[in-house]
Order: C-alpha cells, then structure tokens, then sequence
C-alpha cells in the first residue's frame, strides 16, 4: 500500500478526480479543479492524497479543502472524501489516511484539521473529538469534528 499526495504525482490527477466523482457524486470537473490548484500553487490547501494497492490501482483516498459545503467558514481546512473500496475495508486504510494528512498537513505549518461527518464512532477511535454542531448547506445540522494534526 502506497500513499500519494497529489500535488507530488500530478500524473494521477485524472484518474483520482474520475474515482472521488464515481464515489461522492460529484462533477469529476469539481475534482480535477482542486487537484488543479493543489499542484500549481503548492499551498497547504487543498490537498488530495490516493492510496494505491501492490498492483498501483487506486483503492482509498481523501481531500483536504478549506470549507465541505457547511456554513461556519472559520472553521478551516476541512477533511472530506474519505472513502476506501470495499474489499479493503477493516484493514486499517482509512486510519493510515488520516495518519498520513495529519502529519503531512502539520509539516506544511497548520495545526487543527475540522471534519463534518455522521460516522463518529470510527472518528472517535481515530482521535477525533466533537467539537459543535454546524448547519450543511441544506440546511441540515451536521456534526463538526477536531483533530489536532501531529
């Protein structure tokens, strides 16, 4: 298993943003805008990083931007779209992700990473603490979580 960050391996960008549109329902041009930036302007944010299995097929991945679509804008960067296929659930990929974009994000001078998320039991797990609730941009109240990065 292999982590990438984007902005270091460009020549995964199409794939990556066609993988996050399939998985989050998303413009896959939504996707390769934000990879886009990432590597021109190498800011801290965004962020997209892919995991990629022995055979290099892309199996697990995550985005770090500065707002996922919720109304407290103070509240910056934001993890979003972690996903990890199926057949490589419940070995620890999703854990090493958030590791990996923690440590990184801390390298790179940002201290406090916020997530929206209804899956709290696995943050919780992961370090993550609640910190308030926040509306969604539907209007819907979400829980916002904190992680501290290393």
């Amino acid at each position: 298993m292999q982590i990438l960050r984007l902005s270091d391996y460009p020549q995964y960008k199409e794939i990556a943003a066609q993988w996050f549109s399939e998985k989050w329902q998303i413009p896959v041009e939504a996707y390769l805008e934000s990879i886009q930036i990432s590597i021109d302007q190498k800011h801290a944010i965004p962020q997209w990083y892919i995991v990629l299995n022995k055979d290099k097929h892309l199996i697990a991945g995550a985005g770090v931007i500065d707002n996922d679509f919720h109304e407290r804008k103070d509240l910056t960067p934001n993890l979003c779209a972690l996903f990890v296929e199926e057949n490589y659930r419940n070995q620890n990929i999703a854990k090493h992700i958030l590791d990996f974009v923690r440590e990184d994000l801390s390298n790179q001078g940002i201290q406090t990473l916020y997530l929206i998320t209804d899956h709290t039991e696995f943050y919780e797990k992961c370090g993550w603490r609640f910190l308030t609730s926040v509306k969604d941009e539907e209007g819907e109240m979400v829980r916002m979580y904190v992680a501290d990065t290393f």
